[in-house]
């Protein structure tokens, strides 16, 4: 009875924290909800802490994620409960470190580190992990967003974590010594906040501009329905690139350097059908401009297929090319296929695997270095810094978010592209089928949205940045720091509770002497 009254207020600290993220955007819950699961493992067993955070972890994950409801029930719940158990250690983690008598100093630090390790995990497995719902994805439009350029989204995550930390150590401590307690408080919250004082400037003087225009030709139906006329799909971007190019003679737009179509903007293969080539190849033409679209090429049926972002030259010829390298699981391929496949009629519609890219993500499309992040990929650390590394000067997300209209999905995913922006100190431009296209200034701003379901076209000049922020400097080290801290932490405590449970030295029966008799 105990564990279940514990149990329903960390499922409840859960679902606040899912109310923190889009759409609701509640993120003042956020570091509550931290606070929330930290005051109730305090103390506990370790496996009992493990639970706790299970179950605030999988109410997180319900309430973020039903837009998975698209696709299925099955995929929804199975996911959350799988999600879940990596959140048991953070409340393992607050048990062991908080549990009286062994009890380590400076806990709420260690705490918060155990959360940046959590999110380094589900990062990584199952299936080259998921990590949609990471504190981090939260905090556009605050003042904690600003930190994204100095120490990414783990040392976002950790500031976060730990403010929330220090407020349920706070608890303990305000009748004891309230000022100490407001103090500590106090500082957290100014340690989370202290970058918006000094925001990073990514553009000086003298940086070269382009003129960039996203299209967003919009697609029939919703659901898994948005794709199956695939056809007026390639021509609603096809048609929405010819009026901007009339629009262009016409003198009433401004020629762009370079044009964005979304992922998927032609589920027909260009490079075997003539008539998607020909009209892809025109509508490039028409423009005056490199054309960067998203394609599904290969064979479906037999062979795979790739997701491909394809540049189109001002002739109309497709030339260099990028293959999507993280596919989604269930979504772009199916793990463990022969045990699954057959038990969920769903899957049959995705009857092979698309084949996973092995080169890096950034193309010259007329003056810009744009680096690609095929949809979900906005959310990779890793992918995203290599973008950097290998020169991106623009970032490009294409994305085909079209069977998730009307859920929370296109705004948690734009969120992310917004603080990619600030992470990279460069431009972001998000072209979706249907909704949400943007484009992302540095400081994470939104200087151009276009409404979900129409067609649109986006056009705005955009600067190249090609220095670094420290974020993009430091990489994963932050990432494998922290981690590393909430590992030895943990091993810490069990040699603490070794130490006091080790019977003392004098207690321990002597040894008999040797030969003697027993």
């Amino acid at each position: 009875m105990r564990l279940l009254a514990r149990s329903l207020p960390a499922a409840v600290a859960g679902v606040a924290a899912a109310l923190s993220f889009e759409p609701s955007h509640r993120v003042y819950l956020l570091p509550l909800a931290v606070a929330a699961l930290t005051w109730l493992c305090i103390g506990l067993r370790p496996r009992t802490g493990f639970w706790m955070g299970f179950v605030f972890g999988t109410g997180f994950m319900l309430v973020l994620l039903p837009w998975l409801t698209v696709i299925a029930v099955y995929a929804w719940v199975p996911l959350a409960l799988i999600e879940g158990l990596f959140y048991g250690i953070a409340g393992l983690t607050t048990a062991a470190l908080t549990r009286p008598g062994t009890r380590v100093p400076w806990w709420p630090l260690w705490v918060a580190c155990s959360w940046v390790l959590l999110e380094a995990l589900r990062g990584w497995v199952p299936f080259g992990g998921f990590p949609w719902g990471r504190l981090a994805f939260a905090v556009e439009d605050t003042p904690v967003a600003p930190a994204f350029a100095y120490v990414g989204a783990p040392g976002v995550t950790f500031l976060l974590a730990l403010l929330g930390t220090t407020l349920a150590w706070a608890l303990l401590r305000v009748r004891r010594t309230p000022v100490r307690a407001a103090a500590g408080v106090l500082a957290a919250a100014v340690l989370a906040c202290v970058a918006a004082l000094v925001p990073w400037q990514a553009i000086r003087p003298g940086d070269p501009e382009v003129v960039v225009a996203a299209v967003q030709g919009n697609v029939p139906g919703k659901g898994l329905d948005a794709f199956a006329e695939r056809r007026l799909v390639l021509d609603n971007h096809v048609q929405a690139t010819r009026d901007l190019a009339r629009r262009i003679g016409a003198g009433d737009a401004e020629q762009p350097d370079l044009v964005v179509w979304p992922e998927n903007s032609s589920d027909i293969d260009p490079y075997t059908d003539a008539s998607a080539r020909l009209d892809i190849g025109n509508a490039a033409v028409a423009v005056n401009a490199p054309l960067l679209m998203g394609a599904v090429v290969g064979d479906r049926v037999d062979t795979g297929w790739y997701n491909r972002a394809i540049v189109w030259s001002t002739t109309g010829v497709p030339g260099a090319y990028y293959n999507k390298t993280h596919p989604v699981p269930f979504g772009e391929y199916v793990p463990l296929r022969s045990l699954l496949a057959p038990r969920f009629s769903a899957l049959q519609q995705i009857p092979t695997d698309m084949v996973r890219g092995t080169e890096p993500g950034v193309l010259r499309v007329g003056p810009a270095r744009a680096g690609v992040l095929m949809c979900f990929e906005v959310a990779y650390d890793g992918l995203l810094r290599g973008l950097v590394d290998d020169g991106a000067d623009l970032i490009v997300v294409p994305t085909n978010n079209a069977t998730y209209t009307g859920t929370g999905q296109i705004e948690q995913q734009f969120a992310m592209s917004r603080l990619r922006a600030i992470e990279t100190g460069r431009y972001v431009v998000v072209a979706s089928t249907n909704g949400i296209s943007g484009i992302v200034a540095p400081d994470g701003s939104v200087v151009e949205r276009a409404a979900q379901r129409r067609q649109v076209v986006l056009e705005r000049s955009v600067t190249l940045v090609d220095r670094r922020t420290p974020a993009t400097v430091l990489g994963r080290w932050p990432e494998l720091l922290l981690s590393a801290m909430a590992v030895v932490a943990l091993l810490a405590s069990v040699r603490l509770r070794r130490r006091r449970t080790s019977p003392p030295a004098a207690a321990r029966p002597a040894a008999a002497p040797a030969g003697a008799r027993t």
